[in-house]
């Protein structure tokens, strides 16, 4: 490496501490520990209706929580999961050989305290699966389909309320 390149690796090093951005997760130095996830075990996860409620109730679940709570700052609402079929890629025949699967719900975090709502979001996530010509695989197809979009839902709900209980 030249000298001018390890001056601007290092130059670009110092500036990028100095922005002001710290991580989620992890620690900042040594000594202070970063504490999202006591933030998160600190958040009551309402139940949400439905099998697809209760699967990414679970994931939240098992994303929130490293020690169990009793004494919650902050209760997370999620309304019901609603969900749309898109028929895509129809051949000749009408027949549609792929489908698109969309998920959408709104999230509420309330503060036990006050009452007062401090987080209120509409989540959306896509995914899409083949329609094969036995029932059986297509439906196993979709099914993994709404799992995955699930598990994204559970992620950006868990990225958006760490991002907002760590401002």
């Amino acid at each position: 490496m030249s000298k001018n390149m390890k001056f601007l690796l290092s130059i670009s090093i110092l500036l990028l501490s100095a922005c002001g951005f710290t991580p989620m997760y992890g620690t900042v130095s040594s000594n202070t520990p970063i504490k999202t996830q006591e933030l998160l075990n600190q958040v009551d996860i309402a139940l949400i209706p439905d099998r697809e409620g209760q699967y990414l109730r679970n994931i939240l679940i098992d994303n929130f929580y490293t020690a169990k709570n009793r004494d919650y700052l902050y209760t997370l609402h999620t309304e019901k999961i609603k969900e749309k079929k898109i028929n895509l890629d129809i051949t000749k025949n009408a027949d549609a050989t792929r489908s698109q699967l969309r998920l959408e719900t709104k999230i509420t975090l309330t503060s036990n305290i006050t009452g007062e709502i401090l987080l209120s979001k509409k989540i959306k996530a896509t995914t899409s699966y083949n329609i094969l010509s036995s029932q059986f695989t297509t439906k196993i197809s979709e099914e993994n389909a709404r799992n995955n979009a699930l598990n994204d839902l559970a992620r950006q709900i868990k990225t958006r309320i760490s991002l907002f209980l760590r401002k």
